[in-house]
């Protein structure tokens, strides 16, 4: 597994490369050393993990990057691999005090969290590994666009890969045979969790061995000339044959996890003597002056000629501007596509055939795959010949676009989410859809990553947007029982930085889902799946149907008593809504939101002030669900216009049950609906 070519060593690298390498391994150390001292003045750098240890790997991953064709993914403790990529002491500096002028994200990231996304450095979370993912979906699109060059670079920790989602990574990486480097950086410890703790293999490679596709290199972390070797192989090798490489770096962890950790603690005098007589700097600068191919006072001289260079940095770190307390609602989520056509996003066709939920959906995502050759699809179970999915949504799709366009993922949620933000990392014009699981309900896997994209568009200050839309089968009235049955848009509206939609109309469907695939950004679109071949649902449908973001549809027009809905629950509004009328209670205004975020605000205040009464009606749990934000927000800004309480329709607070009279007992019903707006009428 080590049969790799000794490019380099301290005899055969010419002198000029050698001295380039001490600047920078003694420039990174100086930049490790000095970082404490910021916290310790409260001018910044808050959380700092520190690279001493792990210099000759980091040292090797920044050389054989080259930004022209690859892509890096380092993690928190990858100071000396920016520093060794390109990145200059001012932006480390920047970064680790959190300035506007942070090439990163502009100060809206944890310190010691290094990027340059112009450069394909890219600006990765604090949880560990989870670029892993991201590094996968990129080669993906390395093998689509670029075709056998370049390679995705991921540097991680040993304990990374102690998390699902980094088996996860590797097994697609070799499944799909993509050029993906996964450097592994093993100190021994995750933060005071020694490596016995995280594995039974005392070489953590080792528990991946028996992946097919998968070579591992093992390689002395702490040794410039032996990382050298094993990092130019490992690239030559999965850009020659677009598979991947693990290349696991022995390290030695001088210091502490981070300031915030005392490894004093943990570790005995003995061990923390050890480490410190392996200081990869020190061996280096031995060799250098041991073999004669530099001198002390030339290596004097270029330490003193970085010290300057710290000095200076540090001078520009402390004069660059802070971020304002205003910018903090700047790169939230990109401007949508603008949706021209049909600005109120309502259409008056009349001709036709109508048409169900499901045709719209299917016709809407092959129409916008030919409008866009850019676009990719990829689930569980939805690209087999004609099949599409457990509901058939994405029927015949693979047939007509391809198996490099549409194809199935692995039954791990992580892996579709995680890939979709890698791989339209590549290119602005990428469109991702995912089908995020089979069912809504079985999402949950997928939230780390979720999570992670809605704040990639700001925590990178507009240089990275995620364009992809999340399609999930939602809610019950099928009989589906527990993670089958719920709808899980009061947890996922909470996070700033996505788009959320819910049509309850085979047209909406269409029209939104256009929209959706079209706009920068992410966009999660739950489809209620009990309406999938409803007929009430199936509507007429324009070809070139769009829908803008946050427009409500008043699905019937009222002066009585406004009912705000969304997905099943608008079709028990509507039959509500007609029996209150039928028995002389009034003329029910319902209002169809469409679009939860962004919210439709204008259209209920304008209802509220003909009606001055108001019923939330939705299929998820009343308690904590959407419609209490809803709730909320009238009360806060629209309370004059009320003459009754607010009142509100949903799920019991309990789980929906498989049984169909139980899953009865939970979910709303019309007359359910029906008793409460009669309550709400006479009031």
């Amino acid at each position: 597994m080590n049969d790799i070519p000794k490019t380099y060593s301290i005899k055969k690298t010419d002198k000029e490369t050698l001295l380039k390498w001490y600047s920078l391994l003694f420039l990174g150390r100086t930049l490790d050393e000095r970082a404490p001292n910021y916290l310790k003045q409260a001018i910044g750098w808050s959380y700092h993990a520190p690279a001493a240890g792990h210099d000759g790997i980091q040292l090797a991953i920044g050389q054989v990057f080259d930004r022209s064709k690859d892509h890096l993914f380092p993690y928190y403790r990858d100071l000396q691999t920016c520093l060794s990529a390109g990145l200059t002491a001012e932006e480390i500096i920047f970064n680790g005090i959190s300035k506007d002028t942070d090439v990163a994200g502009g100060g809206r990231h944890m310190s010691n969290h290094f990027a340059k996304p112009d450069w394909n450095i890219h600006n990765v979370s604090s949880c560990t590994g989870n670029h892993t993912l991201h590094a996968v979906g990129l080669a993906r699109a390395l093998k689509t666009y670029q075709v056998g060059k370049g390679v995705a670079i991921s540097s991680q920790g040993e304990s990374s890969v102690s998390e699902g989602y980094v088996y996860e990574a590797i097994n697609g990486a070799s499944r799909e045979l993509l050029p993906v480097v996964f450097v592994v950086q093993d100190n021994g410890y995750g933060i005071s969790v020694p490596k016995k703790d995280q594995t039974a293999n005392r070489k953590v490679a080792r528990n991946f061995e028996g992946f097919k596709n998968l070579r591992i290199i093992y390689c002395n972390g702490k040794d410039v000339f032996d990382s050298m070797n094993a990092m130019t192989e490992a690239v030559r090798w999965a850009e020659e044959n677009q598979k991947p490489v693990m290349v696991h770096a022995n390290c030695v962890r001088i210091l502490s996890h981070s300031n915030s950790d005392k490894h004093e603690l943990y570790r005995d005098n003995n061990e923390l003597r050890y480490v410190r007589e392996y200081d990869p700097l020190g061996k280096y600068k031995r060799l250098l002056l041991r073999y004669e191919r530099a001198s002390e006072t030339e290596l004097t001289k270029i330490e003193e000629e970085m010290i300057q260079v710290v000095k200076e940095a540090h001078r520009k770190g402390m004069a660059a501007p802070h971020p304002t307390p205003e910018s903090i609602h700047n790169f939230v989520i990109p401007e949508p596509y603008k949706a021209g056509k049909y600005p109120e996003g309502i259409h008056y066709q009349t001709d036709g055939e109508k048409k169900k939920l499901i045709q719209g959906l299917n016709e809407t995502l092959k129409a916008e795959f030919r409008h866009n050759p850019d676009t990719f699809l990829w689930g569980q179970d939805i690209a087999h010949k004609e099949k599409g999915g457990i509901f058939n949504v994405s029927k015949g799709m693979q047939l007509e676009f391809g198996k490099h366009r549409v194809f199935n993922a692995p039954i791990a949620e992580d892996f579709i989410m995680g890939t979709a933000n890698g791989m339209s990392r590549f290119d602005k014009n990428i469109r991702v859809v995912v089908e995020g699981a089979e069912f809504a309900d079985y999402f949950w896997p997928a939230m780390e990553q979720f999570v992670e994209t809605t704040h990639e568009y700001w925590r990178t200050k507009g240089q990275f947007s995620p364009n992809i839309t999340v399609r999930l089968a939602s809610g019950g009235y099928i009989g589906g029982g527990l993670y089958h049955s719920q709808t899980i848009e009061g947890a996922l509206t909470t996070f700033p930085g996505v788009r959320v939609v819910y049509p309850s109309f085979a047209d909406d469907a269409a029209g939104l889902l256009r929209t959706s695939m079209r706009s920068r950004g992410m966009t999660l679109f739950l489809e209620p799946k009990a309406l999938y071949n409803a007929p009430k649902a199936a509507t007429l449908i324009p070809d070139d149907f769009e829908i803008p973001f946050g427009k409500a549809r008043i699905r019937r027009e009222g002066t009585d008593l406004t009912m705000i809905t969304y997905g099943n629950a608008t079709h028990l509004c509507l039959e509500a809504a007609e029996l209150l009328a039928k028995e002389g209670l009034g003329q029910t205004e319902v209002i169809d939101l469409r679009s939860l975020i962004p919210l439709d605000k204008e259209t209920i205040f304008d209802s509220l002030k003909k009606t001055s009464r108001v019923i939330i009606v939705h299929e998820d749990k009343v308690f904590s669900g959407f419609g209490a934000e809803i709730a909320a927000t009238i009360s806060s800004e629209a309370f004059e216009s009320l003459d009754a309480p607010i009142k509100r329709v949903g799920s019991e607070f309990t789980p929906v049950g498989f049984n169909r009279i139980l899953e009865a007992a939970v979910l709303p019903d019309t007359d359910k609906v029906y008793k409460a707006a009669k309550d709400l009428l006479s009031y």
